[in-house]
C-alpha cells in the first residue's frame, strides 16, 4: 500500500474578498459534510475504524471532525458578540488521544455533526458581509483571522478528513 497523503483533498488555499455567491458555495459544502463523513463511515467494522491514516485511526478523524467543528462554531458566536476576541485554542492531538477518541463510538460524534452543523449553517445563512469580515486572535499565532478566513478553512477542513477515510478505503478495497 502507498504511503497516504498529508492532504488528499488537495492542500488548504485560503480565499481573499469573498463574494456572497462563493460564502453560499462553502455555507452549502458545510452543511454536506456531515453526511458526506457519514457515507465515508458507512458499514466499516470495528478493525477496519481502528486503522490508522497517518496519526490517527478513522475512529479518531471522526472524533477530530466533531471537536474541531464545535471549536469553530463557538469562535464565530464569540466574534459575532465580542471585539475582535482572543479565542480559546486546544490541543487537537490531546483530544484525539482521550479514551472517548481512542476508542469510542462514532455515533455520538456523527450525530453532534448533524446538530451542530444544522445550527452552524442556520447561523451562517444569517450573517451579513461586515460580520464576515469581524475578526478574531488565535493566541497561539496572535494573528487576526476573519471569519471568511474560518468559513474558507473550515469547509475545506470537513472534505480534508473526509477524503482521509475514503482513500483508506480505497487502499484497502472497502
Amino acid at each position: 500500500m502507498q504511503a497516504a497523503p498529508q492532504n488528499p483533498a488537495g492542500e488548504f488555499v485560503a480565499e481573499e474578498n469573498l463574494t456572497s455567491e462563493r460564502r453560499g458555495q462553502l455555507i452549502a459544502e458545510i452543511e454536506r459534510a456531515p453526511d458526506a463523513l457519514r457515507q465515508a463511515v458507512a458499514g466499516l467494522s470495528k478493525e477496519q475504524l481502528d486503522t490508522r491514516y497517518r496519526n490517527w485511526t478513522i475512529r479518531q478523524i471522526v472524533h477530530h471532525i466533531a471537536d474541531s467543528h464545535v471549536n469553530s462554531y463557538l469562535r464565530f458566536k464569540w466574534t459575532l458578540t465580542e471585539e475582535q476576541p482572543t479565542i480559546k485554542a486546544y490541543d487537537e492531538g490531546r483530544w484525539a488521544a482521550l479514551a472517548d477518541s481512542r476508542t469510542g463510538d462514532i455515533r455520538a460524534p456523527l450525530a453532534l455533526m448533524e446538530g451542530l452543523h444544522a445550527s452552524w449553517v442556520q447561523l451562517l445563512r444569517s450573517m451579513t458581509a461586515e460580520q464576515f469580515a469581524r475578526t478574531f486572535t488565535h493566541p497561539e499565532t496572535g494573528k487576526s483571522i476573519s471569519l471568511n478566513a474560518a468559513l474558507c478553512y473550515y469547509a475545506w477542513h470537513g472534505k480534508h478528513h473526509t477524503a482521509q477515510i475514503t482513500w483508506l478505503r480505497m487502499q484497502h478495497g472497502w
